[in-house]
């Protein structure tokens, strides 16, 4: 199983500190950036192989390649979006298809989190399930949020930012493991979605992917103090919870 790191995009809401970074590379402790902790946590669960998915400012991310492959002891593929800054996610992924049979342990680069999230994760696999996303059923739900809605057997019935909060299982935190079974229909699924719309996000590619069968469902975190980094604000409560990670 390898790593997967999404951090592709521009974020405008926290400039100026991303002018000329992506905000993968902010930092949160110290001089730990939230990518420094994400590749801290994937090397923790035994981790050694990651992507890392780029676009808006690639050549800050290339030119610190390898320094941390020495402090996390992993080794590193950057996967370029040249129309990162035009299309959203779901075209991201879809650009990494040819590793999704090796198995991915995705991870957001705007999400700080303990590692307890990729080892529920991982504890969750059982054999049967083509994606696991990791869900928090704790947080009070807004309008901002990826809310999950779950159907019978726990699979999963809707994901989308557009869902009721009330009526809503939990929030998706950005973090999932992909099967290798699932390598061809997740690719398939991602591509109509990027071409049916360029601006959907991957987890609209996990939504076709559900819809077309596939066994998608969650595994709860429990109580967790993570943040998926947007605006300033949550770049201080990230340097919070990254001090005590």
């Amino acid at each position: 199983m390898i790593g997967l790191v999404m951090a592709a995009g521009a974020s405008r809401r926290l400039r100026p500190e991303t002018d000329h970074m992506p905000k993968a590379l902010l930092p949160v402790d110290g001089e730990s950036t939230i990518l420094d902790l994400g590749l801290r946590n994937l090397a923790a669960v035994g981790i050694a192989d990651v992507v890392v998915l780029v676009g808006y400012a690639a050549a800050t991310v290339a030119d610190r390649v390898p320094a941390l492959e020495r402090r996390h002891g992993v080794a590193l593929e950057l996967v370029h979006n040249a129309r990162a800054e035009e299309w959203n996610n779901a075209y991201s992924l879809w650009l990494a298809r040819e590793h999704f049979g090796r198995g991915v342990l995705l991870i957001n680069g705007d999400t700080v989190h303990p590692v307890s999230v990729e080892r529920t994760l991982l504890a969750a696999r059982d054999g049967a399930c083509d994606l696991i996303l990791a869900l928090d059923d704790v947080k009070e739900l807004a309008a901002e949020e990826m809310k999950v809605t779950l159907g019978p057997h726990g699979r999963l019935s809707r994901i989308s930012k557009q869902l009721e909060p009330a009526g809503a299982d939990g929030e998706y935190i950005g973090a999932s493991l992909i099967e290798p079974r699932a390598a061809a229909a997740l690719a398939a699924a991602l591509e109509s979605t990027w071409r049916r719309d360029p601006g959907l996000y991957y987890e609209d590619g996990y939504q076709e992917l559900a819809d077309r069968g596939g066994v998608v469902v969650a595994a709860r975190i429990g109580v967790v103090d993570w943040v998926e980094v947007d605006d300033h604000r949550d770049l201080r409560r990230a340097r919070t919870i990254a001090s005590r990670c």
